[in-house]
């Protein structure tokens, strides 16, 4: 598979385009959070398009670094926070919304690392073939390693909502790939893998969409053509 300025701006698109129409069919507030993740996805996407197209041709300037921080602060500090929140929200089961808020704190903590971390000691990007590889951290603790993929990714998971669940699990299965084929560029292709499966969210709102419709009957519902 081969990333680049046009894989980053076309799966920008589709997570935006996916976002949109994901709101568009919102019925209450507590779902917004997770119809709105599809466009954080998109504009994150946009930075690392914009990072492959500075980084050629002035690797050292302040914009690329605002790029890189860009980057690297959705995907280390906001991501953690805002997966198992947009999941909490819209759960309505008692014991999973115990278990999610687990996945929360797991979250805040794993944030608050890389927040400290990225300011102690600012990363860069590098084009190295098809990739873009950020700068890691040495000395990342084992605890992060694990609080980051329950936040991310077991948050989702553990939603009573089928469609939200296997987007986890998509995720899951994305970073693992990311991991053990792309491990140095494990930021970078796994939240590609992510923002593609962001359209999952549209079809979870869209199924609710037609459920709510064969319930109102034919009486009730849109006009047929």
């Amino acid at each position: 598979m081969c990333f680049s300025a046009p894989a980053s701006f076309i799966a920008g698109a589709v997570a935006g385009t996916a976002g949109i129409a994901a709101i568009a069919r919102v019925k209450t507030r507590s779902e917004l959070p997770l119809a709105a993740m599809p466009l954080f996805f998109a504009a994150q996407q946009v930075i690392e398009g914009l990072l492959w197209l500075s980084l050629p041709v002035a690797p050292n300037q302040s914009a690329t670094s605002a790029l890189t921080e860009a980057f690297l602060l959705f995907a280390l500090v906001f991501w953690p926070v805002y997966a198992p929140l947009a999941a909490l929200s819209m759960e309505t089961d008692r014991q999973r919304r115990q278990w999610i808020a687990a996945c929360l704190v797991a979250g805040i903590a794993a944030a608050l690392y890389f927040l400290w971390s990225l300011d102690e000691a600012p990363r860069t990007a590098t084009i190295v073939g098809a990739h873009i590889v950020y700068s890691a951290d040495p000395t990342l603790p084992a605890a992060v390693r694990v609080l980051y993929p329950v936040a991310t990714c077991l948050s989702l998971m553990l939603s009573s909502h089928r469609s939200v669940s296997l987007l986890g699990v998509v995720v899951f299965v994305g970073s693992a790939i990311a991991y053990w084929v792309y491990w140095h560029a494990f930021t970078s292709v796994w939240c590609f893998f992510a923002a593609a499966a962001s359209a999952l969210i549209l079809f979870h709102f869209e199924a609710a969409r037609r459920r709510e419709a064969l319930a109102a009957g034919p009486g009730d519902g849109p006009p047929m053509p």
